[in-house]
């Protein structure tokens, strides 16, 4: 068994004295880190009750509700797989036209998002487009996530590309989804009379006709984009969110299940104040990705935020004209961020970066690329579609039984968003220890 010499035995105790101290030093820190989280807590409160003093919760009428209930049970029980719909010559050219702009913005997160931005400015009556502009922009930045300065040293390659593939189908089948929907609105605009007969060229659920006809003459904009969460989100449910893929190496993966109290799983809402010279965050957090009637609910408290709560609107509205998405986090925090990749990052042991919302003395801010840099294009891929609506439609006019729809309490984020960050932080610490700690127990037993 071979003995270790003097100066073996005097750097492996140097080692684990600096390994502990810094241990220490991090606990140490904890009860200030608590008080702080408690104090920043108390200030998002505070400031969202500020702001929703002038709140106004997007409404629901019932009677529309009700007139939606009735065509909805008024369809088939099922659809006519033999069924072929004639269309005119001007119809086909129409949806190959739809079908061929759908293909060329559903690209990647980037050309999606910003497609979502040019219907809405065209558009401001379908709320919905801005509301999905905001969420893919989210899409983007936990992409590129995945190859910035922390996640990799949390995640390996694998289960970082398999996170990026569930989080790109996921947009890109809302928006090869909808994204014909808005455009089959502007084309009936254009022609003066509805054309959602031709809904089913898309292959879009047969929930969404009497919704986008009843849109079409009473404009509520507030029971379209309800209407429109709830189809979206059974779009992803099946081929995304129950998929064994998925399951087995995202979704039921421990990293993923970290999502909450990392509070990696946040949809924030960067805002405009001052001309745009300051930047503020408002958002929510999802709590469990893989409930859909979570999901639904999370997106309606998301649109009553955007568009009830006045500063918020104002602000984002702002914010998406005066800056064009790329999916890096520098888009809205170029004081934490940048787009450029730090080469010797990733060869040397992680030290914690920020103080608050604010970089410790001499660090370097945190890597956020571009999409472009981060990952390549992946070709969409069409999932079977079934239509959703037909298995649950005596149910679905639950999601519309509320008049109003729901300001949620606290929805300022701002500092929020640095603990999470500085939580991921610690986690990075954290784990490189013990995998430091582990490689050496390997070489002592080695050596021993």
């Amino acid at each position: 068994m071979p003995i270790l010499s003097f100066r073996q035995m005097k750097g492996r105790r140097a080692w684990w004295m600096n390994r502990l101290l810094k241990l220490l030093k991090l606990l140490a820190q904890l009860p200030a880190k608590l008080l702080g989280y408690v104090a920043m807590k108390q200030r998002a409160r505070t400031k969202s009750e500020q702001q929703l003093l002038q709140a106004e919760a997007p409404k629901l009428r019932q009677e529309l509700v009700r007139e939606l209930q009735r065509d909805w049970k008024s369809l088939p029980s099922e659809i006519q797989e033999n069924h072929v719909h004639e269309y005119t010559k001007d119809e086909r050219a129409l949806i190959h036209r739809i079908l061929h702009e759908t293909e060329q913005c559903n690209r990647n997160n980037v050309t999606r998002t910003e497609a979502y931005r040019a219907v809405y400015f065209r558009s401001q009556e379908l709320h919905w487009a801005l509301l999905a502009h905001v969420v893919s922009r989210n899409g983007g930045w936990n992409m590129t996530d995945l190859q910035g300065d922390l996640l990799p040293r949390l995640l390996d390659e694998r289960h970082r590309k398999d996170t990026f593939l569930l989080l790109e189908r996921a947009n890109s089948l809302i928006f090869q989804d909808a994204y014909p929907q808005l455009l089959l609105y502007e084309a009936s605009c254009k022609a003066g009379r509805e054309l959602f007969d031709l809904l089913p060229a898309f292959e879009v659920s047969a929930f969404m006709k009497p919704v986008w006809s009843q849109f079409w003459r009473r404009r509520d904009s507030a029971l379209l984009t309800t209407a429109l969460i709830v189809n979206e989100q059974h779009v992803i449910e099946e081929p995304i969110i129950q998929s064994q893929f998925f399951k087995q190496h995202v979704l039921d993966q421990p990293s993923f299940l970290l999502q909450s109290p990392l509070q990696t799983n946040a949809v924030f809402m960067p805002y405009c104040k001052h001309g745009c010279v300051e930047k503020r965050l408002a958002g929510l957090i999802l709590e469990d990705f893989k409930d859909l009637e979570e999901r639904i609910e999370f997106g309606k408290r998301l649109y009553a935020v955007m568009f009830g709560v006045p500063e918020v609107s104002s602000g984002v509205h702002a914010f998406v004209r005066a800056v064009p998405h790329t999916a890096s986090r520098a888009d809205y925090a170029l004081q934490l961020f940048t787009k450029e990749q730090n080469p010797a990052a990733s060869s040397v042991p992680y030290t914690e970066k920020l103080e608050g919302c604010q970089l410790r003395a001499g660090a370097y801010k945190l890597t956020s690329l571009e999409l472009a840099s981060a990952w390549e294009d992946v070709p969409f891929e069409a999932a079977k579609r079934e239509d959703w609506f037909l298995a649950v439609k005596d149910e679905v006019v639950r999601y519309f039984a509320a008049a109003e729809l729901p300001l949620p309490a606290v929805f300022e984020m701002t500092e929020e968003h640095c603990y999470a960050l500085n939580k991921i932080e610690l986690a990075v610490i954290a784990a490189e220890a013990l995998r430091m700690a582990f490689q050496e127990r390997i070489k002592g037993d080695k050596t021993s």
